[in-house]
């Protein structure tokens, strides 16, 4: 049996109610046509993504080379600059030293020679074989200076 339908109009709270059972049925619908989609373009739709990655990874594999090339040259510069600012710090030390009078290792070595040829010249003007001496060993202990303390009369 069919309802007759009054003449009087629906209320706020059926026309609510209408919309949201319109919404809903149009929510349905519209997922149902996303599943159809993409049960039939799901295979196209995977390769075309497969297709961008491999588009992307390329990219990125670019990307990352230069990056890495960028951060090898700004290393080399790196050492460029810690090598002169070692070739400096040595300069300054080895001036300072100078200006002390500290001997080098090289002149201690020029010296050495030089103890060497005279002392076999002078073997040779007595007769004699003198041995030339060793080379002192650097950082070794020195013989502690012998002084007669002074004690105070008190």
């Amino acid at each position: 049996m069919a309802r007759k339908r009054s003449g009087r109009r629906p209320t706020a709270g059926e026309n609510a109610a209408q919309g949201m059972r319109d919404s809903a049925q149009k929510i349905w619908l519209a997922g149902l046509g996303a599943f159809e989609r993409a049960k039939s373009e799901g295979p196209k739709m995977f390769d075309t993504l497969v297709e961008q990655g491999k588009g992307l990874r390329d990219r990125a594999a670019e990307a990352a080379d230069q990056a890495l090339k960028t951060v090898r040259e700004q290393a080399g510069e790196a050492q460029g600059r810690w090598d002169k600012l070692e070739q400096v710090f040595q300069d300054r030390v080895a001036r300072s030293l100078e200006s002390l009078g500290v001997i080098t290792s090289r002149e201690l070595g020029d010296l050495q020679r030089q103890v060497d040829e005279l002392t076999r010249k002078v073997a040779g003007i007595k007769g004699g074989a003198a041995r030339p001496r060793k080379a002192a060993a650097r950082g070794g202990k020195r013989p502690a200076n012998k002084r007669s303390s002074r004690k105070a009369k008190g």
